[in-house]
């Protein structure tokens, strides 16, 4: 039955006109041949690249919809955070809303937050390029220069440029305002200046939308300002939006922040997709190149990728290139197999584990040998016969590294899906 929907899913797809199936996807007339040509392999296994199909995902696309059209209509409506493990699509998932934002003629900006980073700077340059993409359409040029030059003062406010050690310039050429989003506490001035961005958006009657991919990342005292200016926002009605994309744990770094935080913003987690999710994201794609799977061929890539996204594109990349025609089979699948898990290895499990230092390659490695659930704290010390407190620093720095986060107090988990099995392959 899964079979069957997931074929009539394959079916349409090339004829689907809404918005969410055809987003950035050039159309190429069909190549009809038995062979299986990897010039023509449709799967993009990239970190942050858009498959072919994007499958499994219209709820979310649809939940941002209604955000854009609520906005856009002066209604209240709570910014957006997606999470996940890494490699489910929540970058992909950002950057199509972003799209989605666009087509409707916002004005939009993206950030990657980066632990070691104020977001001042990041916010002000993304900002810059929300605004300068509505200012062709505003009618009084004044408000636009206006703007910038509260944008100006916001940015020079960042702490590097105000030691003196950074020679970084927003390239605004305006004078810097006076007296607006310049006081230096991070959260006023952030508030300030989403009010004013939102001021020129309504002029509009349009919204801005900020992106900020890795929100974990985000610095404590960012994150404190960051919910004060959101909240400020959904409490005035200004049409701008902050949607973030973080690892499982973001939504307590956010709560940790400002108790409101759970009602300031519309979670959405993102995990792997279902079996009918999967095959079409394989199936849609071959169809299109006139290229079939057998259903036993789809059975053994679904075990072999889990329903992660980026394993699916990975295995089918592969399959696809050393299959000799079309239908693609079981035996293909096999064969492709081993040099699908060698690619990973290297590119996908093997760069993260290359940035553990020893002691923090040990604490993974009795993760790893507990389990592939989120595991205590405590039970690594026993693994590694040492005291929790001991081990404190290793599992800080993995933490902050991205490789492992708190899945609740007391429990850890691995970020990447299938890590685990990797590291029991690995010698010690």
């Amino acid at each position: 039955m899964v079979m069957l929907e997931a074929r009539r899913h394959a079916r349409h797809a090339t004829r689907r006109s809404t918005f969410y199936g055809n987003l950035g996807r050039p159309q190429y007339p069909a190549i009809k041949s038995e062979n299986v040509d990897p010039v023509r392999n449709p799967y993009a296994p990239g970190a942050g690249q858009r498959p072919p199909e994007l499958a499994g995902r219209d709820r979310e696309l649809r939940q941002f919809e209604i955000v854009l059209e609520r906005v856009a209509r002066g209604r209240p409506e709570r910014s957006m955070v997606l999470t996940g493990l890494r490699g489910v699509g929540k970058t992909v998932l950002l950057n199509t809303f972003r799209s989605m934002a666009m087509q409707r003629l916002w004005g939009t900006g993206k950030i990657e937050a980066r632990p070691e980073q104020s977001i001042r700077r990041p916010v002000a340059s993304a900002l810059h390029m929300a605004v300068r993409e509505l200012a062709p359409r505003h009618r009084a040029p004044e408000r636009i220069e206006g703007f910038l030059g509260v944008l100006k003062a916001f940015a020079m406010r960042d702490p590097q440029a105000a030691k003196g050690t950074s020679h970084w310039s927003p390239g605004i050429d305006v004078p810097a305002s006076r007296g607006r989003a310049d006081s230096g506490d991070l959260e006023i001035d952030l508030t300030e200046l989403f009010v004013d961005a939102a001021s020129v958006a309504t002029d509009l009657g349009v919204g801005i939308a900020l992106f900020i991919d890795e929100m974990q990342d985000v610095q404590a005292v960012d994150v404190s300002a960051l919910c004060a200016a959101c909240h400020e926002l959904s409490q005035s009605g200004g049409p701008l939006i902050v949607v973030g994309a973080g690892l499982p744990h973001l939504p307590g770094v956010l709560s940790a922040s400002k108790s409101y935080s759970e009602r300031l913003f519309r979670y959405a987690r993102i995990d792997r997709l279902d079996r009918a999710a999967a095959d079409l994201a394989l199936i849609a794609p071959a169809a299109r190149e006139d290229v079939e799977f057998t259903e036993e061929a789809l059975d053994a890539l679904y075990e072999a990728a889990d329903g992660y996204p980026y394993f699916v594109q990975a295995y089918g990349k592969v399959a696809w290139d050393l299959a000799p025609a079309s239908p693609i089979t079981a035996d293909d699948v096999k064969v492709a197999a081993p040099e699908a898990e060698g690619e990973l290895a290297v590119g996908f499990f093997g760069s993260r584990y290359e940035r553990a230092t020893p002691a923090e390659r040990e604490y993974m490695h009795a993760m790893a040998s507990i389990g592939d659930e989120p595991v205590l704290t405590s039970d690594v010390a026993e693994t590694l016969k040492r005291k929790p407190s001991s081990l404190s620093p290793a599992r800080d720095s993995l933490i902050k590294k991205g490789l492992i986060y708190s899945a609740e107090r007391g429990l850890i988990a691995f970020t990447v899906p299938h890590f685990g099995r990797f590291l029991r392959a690995q010698p010690i």
